[in-house]
């Protein structure tokens, strides 16, 4: 008869010839010989995404960068017609956001299962309340007619409204081909603003499945992996947004005159 007696590895395993009993983690898979090396191989799975993700947001901002310096003119006052209250709102909001998710994750790691759920509940709904400002932003631009497209105007550009104030144009009217660019503008913010709100619509969708995992006590045991991993990409979307704001709402914002 052999010395040792194995359950199921998802459950726990007893080694009797060594005197002592192993207790493994139900989420523990069989191909890595601890929860602690799982758990790292995980982190670094999600690391090496997040590479991924840095390179592909790189080339976009790298075209906004570069036809900014083509085009200058044009970017900045497209740039002036963006709302930068409701960015600045946004910004708020999504710092907001990654706050309470670190604070998941805190509690996680502290096996607070109630606080866990609550740091959940309380970043989506920041989520959804950034999504909620970015959709009247683009309603905004639906009015306008700034969506890049056949229907889109370039008329504020080249004859630009009277300031009530000044009694002058609220920005330098531009000649038609140089306006015809701001369309440019347009389209590189709903591709960067865009696929930004894709990723938090994603993330937002696995936050319910965290939620509710979280609430039947998932991580309450010391398996954190899921929480810390997805912390990571929340991290991320924030920090993208952090980059986005003064880039397409901040520079060259002032009054054009």
């Amino acid at each position: 008869m052999d010395n040792a007696t194995a359950t199921h590895p998802h459950t726990h395993e007893t080694a009797v010839g060594s005197g002592h009993e192993h207790i493994a983690l139900p989420q523990h898979r069989h191909h890595f010989e601890t929860e602690e090396q799982q758990r790292e191989a995980g982190s670094f799975g999600m690391w090496l995404f997040l590479l991924t993700e840095i390179m592909f947001f790189g080339g976009m901002f790298f075209a906004y960068l570069l036809y900014r310096n083509w085009y200058n003119p044009a970017f900045v006052a497209a740039s002036n017609q963006l709302n930068v209250t409701e960015g600045a709102i946004n910004t708020v909001i999504l710092i907001s956001s990654g706050f309470f998710m670190a604070l998941g994750v805190w509690a996680a790691e502290v096996q607070k299962k109630g606080l866990l759920v609550l740091f959940l509940i309380l970043t989506t709904l920041f989520g959804f309340a950034f999504l909620g400002v970015k959709a009247d932003e683009y309603h905004e631009k639906w009015e306008k007619h700034h969506i890049p497209g056949a229907s889109f105007d370039v008329h504020e550009f080249i004859n630009p409204p009277i300031d009530a104030k000044t009694g002058k144009p609220s920005q330098v009217p531009m000649a038609p081909d140089m306006a015809q660019k701001t369309q440019i503008f347009f389209f590189l913010y709903f591709a960067m603003t865009g696929m930004h709100a894709l990723h938090m619509i994603i993330g937002l969708g696995i936050l319910f499945w965290l939620t509710w995992r979280a609430h039947r006590g998932e991580f309450s045991t010391g398996y954190v992996a899921p929480i810390e991993n997805f912390g990571l990409y929340w991290h991320f979307v924030d920090i993208v947004w952090l980059f986005l704001f003064p880039l397409l709402y901040l520079i060259n914002r002032h009054p054009l005159t």
